[in-house]
């Protein structure tokens, strides 16, 4: 009985969503088509560094490019950027175009994803996400001083190296920013959708994604092809505004090129993610936690726990803001990341980084 009831919640979800979907691909699709467009000229993608491959511990080639910043702008520390769930490197386009007098940038394509290599299934792990930042911070900055930068996923990176390394951590991270992010409990998130729905998509989720797997070229072939409905998807799940349609493009193009079996590997492990006490670890580390008030995935509550475990960071709610807010609110994400790192820069380490300097 319980699991013709789960099977029979899963298909009442799945229908429920697919009305709404429905409702919602006309206007998305007109908006789209006739809607001015403010950055249809904006290189979305095309801003490259210089890149360094990192060989984590496994093996695997991790994907990491680093743009030197202009003299005079200093080179004293290096920010590190590190994206989120079915993304890449390329999502922090305007951190990477504004902020380059900021200091030394460095972006990760995170395993599996963007240009980095994949690794055994079993090491699909966020524990093992951890131990990939920590290879590229030995590899590009051994003596640090570093500030992370994680969005999403990203930001589940640098809690699960702040946990499981805390001394390291602490003698070479000197900031974190923390985007969009959660130390646990997604797999209660309703998804911006009524809680028995949404709950019944967790349920769902799984099974759909492992028929998806088994049928990868049949599934990546109708991927290509549903540009509408994954606009509109990209579109709810990303933005909580008006996005350009550009800009909503422009994220959907980078979760499509994410193949579906890397997809479905990597949802067990950001919805198993649990490390409520992580955030401890960030004491005497100049933290910043952002996220927007109408996020449908990492919904605000998951910053305030964040919070919570670190009372001194800095919390921000941005308005009528999504997941993708990096994006969607850059000149203010922008804008916080640059104090954060004025806030690093005021704290100094003339004698050499230890991560208590004052």
């Amino acid at each position: 009985m319980a699991s013709k009831f789960g099977r029979g919640a899963g298909l009442a979800a799945l229908v429920a969503a697919g009305v709404a979907i429905g409702l919602g691909v006309e206007e998305a699709v007109v908006g789209r088509r006739f809607r001015p467009d403010p950055v249809s000229r904006e290189p979305f993608g095309l801003l490259r560094g210089e890149q360094v491959d990192v060989l984590a511990d496994d093996g695997v080639i991790i994907h990491v490019e680093v743009d030197e910043p202009p003299a005079p702008a200093p080179a004293d520390l290096t920010i590190l950027f590190v994206h989120g769930y079915g993304l890449n490197q390329d999502c922090w386009h305007y951190q990477r175009r504004d902020l380059y007098s900021l200091g030394r940038l460095a972006f990760m394509d995170q395993r599996a994803h963007g240009l980095s290599f994949r690794g055994h299934p079993d090491r699909t792990t966020i524990a093992q996400l951890g131990s990939d930042l920590r290879a590229v911070i030995d590899a590009i900055s051994p003596t640090g001083p570093v500030v992370l930068v994680g969005h999403s996923m990203g930001g589940m990176t640098v809690l699960s190296l702040a946990a499981r390394e805390p001394e390291f951590f602490t003698r070479h991270v000197a900031g974190v920013a923390l985007l969009a992010t959660t130390s646990g409990g997604l797999s209660e998130a309703p998804l911006g959708l009524p809680e028995p729905i949404g709950m019944a998509l967790h349920r769902v989720i799984p099974s759909a994604l492992e028929v998806a797997t088994g049928n990868q070229a049949l599934v990546e072939a109708g991927r290509r092809r549903a540009g509408d409905l994954t606009y509109l998807l990209t579109k709810r799940y990303s933005f909580g505004s008006q996005a350009s349609p550009a800009l909503t493009q422009f994220v959907a193009d980078m979760v499509s090129s994410t193949p579906v079996d890397v997809i479905a590997e990597f949802f067990e492990a950001v919805e198993g993610f649990e490390e409520p006490g992580a955030a401890r670890q960030l004491a005497g580390i100049e933290t910043l936690v952002m996220v927007g008030d109408v996020d449908r995935i990492t919904t605000p509550d998951h910053s305030h726990e964040i919070v919570r475990h670190a009372p001194h960071a800095e919390l921000v709610l941005l308005p009528d803001t999504g997941h993708m807010l990096m994006l969607e609110r850059w000149p203010e994400v922008n804008a916080h990341l640059i104090g954060l790192v004025e806030r690093v820069r005021a704290r100094g380490w003339e004698n050499g980084f230890d991560g208590k300097n004052t």
